[in-house]
């Protein structure tokens, strides 16, 4: 039998999910109002029934289903009917008055629910934008339908947005405005009529307070600057201890254990040799290393712990251009301590050249390897040619053989100029001219060919993303002469998913570590040179070694300001690391010569630190590199994470990666054992 609906009795129930029942309502709904509450006391939960229809509409991926409730007389009702009926309405009570607060789509990770209500007579078009998108075109983001409707989007936190409303009855922007949202906020905007203007406007308000997003990251840096304060505050105590009891032992016991009575001359006791191995190079290795194990497990999810989009400075764009320029430093020195062993210049060659082969089959054999891959991938991205171009043309192996090779063929390092010359204040040039001459025609052969170059379909010198970007007029020219020299030499042997795949749209493989970038990462493991060779031309005179690199970095980075003017886009050159650009190169050299002087200055010159922990995976890095890639995404180094609504869980376990790898570097180091090749 039908059950006859009582028109007197109408309730709108808060809920928000109820699977058991096959009914899904993803939206923010309302209390119960006071003569809903009377309706069912006077009437009773067992003598109302819910009927439920559900009408879908779809804005960017979100279902909105409404549910309506009426009161039913249950006279002629199937007790069984009357039954369900009843445990039914009670669950929707129960789910309304005790969890309404948590209605909505379950959010994650950088997510943020926006509900748009619209109170005009008319349908009305909301289209979003990154303000981190250069030039992007607006992309379509939902309809909300006219008379009290509303529609609620599940929106990404990670970067200021643009948004605005528009009307084609109108063919007018209503409004527009930009905002950051917060993760795991709950936000309305009420587009109605102004009263003042009667024109259309976009009322803002918060409906839940959004999570503190740096929680986990201001948490985490507490804990280690408690733990880095033990760690330099424990053998101080300890050894001051030691020295009360020592002192205590030698006033108490009698003469022979004074220090007058000492069998080896005073001089033989205080004299140690000097250490001829610079801990700040191990140092800044160890620590480009540490951040770049980080970076590689997430960085906790936050986007300036991964690659920028494409312009622009992130922390995991830092981390290879400091590796290149410390290998630069160390070719150098190493070098240098072969030909005072009297080692042969056939000799280093072919060091070199067993160097640049071993580094090669590692990148061809595992650095492009991931388990999450599955067992011996070879798709479309990680075929043999694929594997072996991208190690040939990274700037690691690269510049290893041509930095080597470069200091055999050109220069014989000699030492300190005894003689004055008019040139001595800039002898870490003027000696090393011809290797200055090949990096000045390197550079000019970038700059004609990103600017000079004719690209099909593309505005000659077009250094932007494509698709989206530049208000989508060269939708295929991602990467503009460097990203058409790849396709033309490697095909669809290409990176699939660049860094600027998601927020501008792109369609066009790019490889981040191309040919044409390789020129400038040899530019810059060149400045690495640069900085071992200032060492060498005046060691043991640290003023000058300090102003010298604190002069190379205030000029490099003038370079880099004046390329980029200062700005993320609207530079000459943009800072981009994903081109290797001449700014971006200027810029990472300059911060290379600030850190590699004040860890010179901290661990050589003064000794008020030994380096560690950066130290211990800075002496291993090839082992802690390669054993990262292979078995980083191996419990106990990662783990499959199920709490993704926070950065806490990916944080954490960004964190604990990191420190297993460094823990396994200091064991290595305590054990003396070192891979070298």
């Amino acid at each position: 039998m039908t059950p006859t609906p009582n028109p007197n009795c109408t309730v709108n129930i808060s809920q928000h999910r109820l699977n058991r029942f096959n009914i899904i309502a993803e939206v923010l709904l309302q209390d119960l109002s006071s003569d809903e509450w009377s309706c069912l006391h006077a009437r009773g939960a067992n003598r109302c029934m819910t009927r439920a229809w559900n009408r879908e509409m779809t804005s960017t991926g979100v279902r909105v289903i409404k549910m309506s409730r009426g009161c039913f007389d249950s006279r002629n009702m199937d007790p069984r009917i009357l039954l369900q009926a009843s445990l039914t309405l009670l669950i929707f009570v129960a789910s309304s008055h005790g969890q309404h607060l948590k209605s909505g789509p379950r959010l994650k990770m950088d997510q943020a629910l926006l509900t748009f209500h619209n109170q005009l007579t008319e349908e009305v078009q909301l289209f979003y934008t990154s303000d981190y998108c250069y030039k992007c075109v607006y992309q379509r983001l939902a309809t909300v339908r006219p008379d009290n409707n509303n529609a609620s989007v599940v929106i990404s936190t990670r970067f200021t947005l643009t948004l605005q409303v528009e009307s084609w009855t109108r063919n007018a922007t209503l409004c527009r405005w930009s905002q950051a949202y917060g993760e795991g906020g709950h936000y309305s905007v009420w587009i109605q009529m102004s009263e003042a203007a009667s024109e259309p406007s976009c009322t803002h308000s918060v409906d839940k307070r959004p999570n503190n997003t740096y929680l986990p990251i201001l948490v985490s840096a507490l804990l280690l600057a408690v733990i880095a304060l033990l760690y330099f505050v424990a053998p101080s105590v300890y050894r001051r201890r030691c020295t009360s009891n020592f002192i205590e032992t030698i006033c108490c016991q009698g003469s022979q254990y004074s220090v007058d009575d000492e069998g080896e001359p005073a001089g033989e006791a205080t004299t140690k040799a000097k250490p001829t191995r610079l801990r700040s190079l191990d140092t800044f290795r160890g620590f480009a290393l540490t951040v770049m194990v980080f970076v590689n497990y997430g960085g906790g999810g936050y986007w300036f712990f991964q690659h920028a989009p494409w312009n622009g400075l992130t922390v995991a764009d830092l981390v290879m251009p400091w590796f290149v320029f410390i290998i630069g430093t160390s070719v150098v020195l190493a070098f240098r301590s072969m030909q005072r062993r009297g080692v042969s210049r056939l000799q280093l060659l072919r060091k070199t050249t067993w160097r640049t082969v071993v580094l090669m089959m590692l990148g061809f054999c595992f650095l492009n390897y991931s388990p999450r891959d599955g067992p011996y991938f070879l798709g479309p991205e990680r075929n043999p040619t694929e594997i072996g171009r991208r190690f040939t043309s990274h700037p690691r192996g690269f510049i290893s053989s041509f930095s080597h090779l470069t200091r055999l063929g050109l220069v014989q390092l000699s030492g300190v100029e005894t003689q004055y010359h008019w040139w001595n204040p800039v002898q870490d040039v003027v000696l090393y001219w011809p290797q200055w001459l090949i990096i000045i025609l390197l550079e000019t052969l970038w700059l004609c060919i990103t600017f000079i170059m004719p690209v099909p379909n593309c505005p000659t010198g077009y250094l932007g993303a494509g698709g989206i970007g530049d208000n989508g007029l060269y939708p295929n020219c991602t990467g503009g002469a460097a990203g058409y020299i790849d396709r033309l030499m490697f095909g669809d042997n290409m990176y699939r998913y660049p860094t600027c795949k998601m927020m501008y749209h792109t369609t066009q493989p790019f490889d981040p570590e191309g040919v044409l970038g390789t020129i400038n990462s040899i530019v810059m493991g060149f400045l690495g040179m640069q900085a071992g060779k200032i060492i060498l031309s005046y060691k043991e005179l640290n003023v000058h070694i300090l102003g010298r690199f604190l002069a190379w970095a205030v000029v490099l980075g003038i370079s880099a300001a004046i390329l980029s003017k200062c700005t993320r886009d609207g530079g000459f050159i943009p800072v981009n690391k994903n081109l290797w650009s001449l700014s971006y190169v200027t810029c990472m050299g300059c911060f290379s010569f600030l850190l590699l002087g004040a860890m010179y200055f901290v661990t050589d010159v003064k000794g008020w630190w030994g380096g560690q922990p950066f130290i211990y995976p800075g002496m291993n890095s090839i082992f802690v590199y390669v054993g990262h890639s292979l078995l980083g995404f191996y419990f106990p180094f990662s783990w499959e994470m199920h709490f993704q609504q926070s950065h806490w869980e990916w944080l954490l376990q960004s964190l604990w990666g990191t420190a297993l790898w460094v823990f396994i570097a200091y064991l290595l180091y305590r054990k003396k054992f070192f891979l070298k090749i």
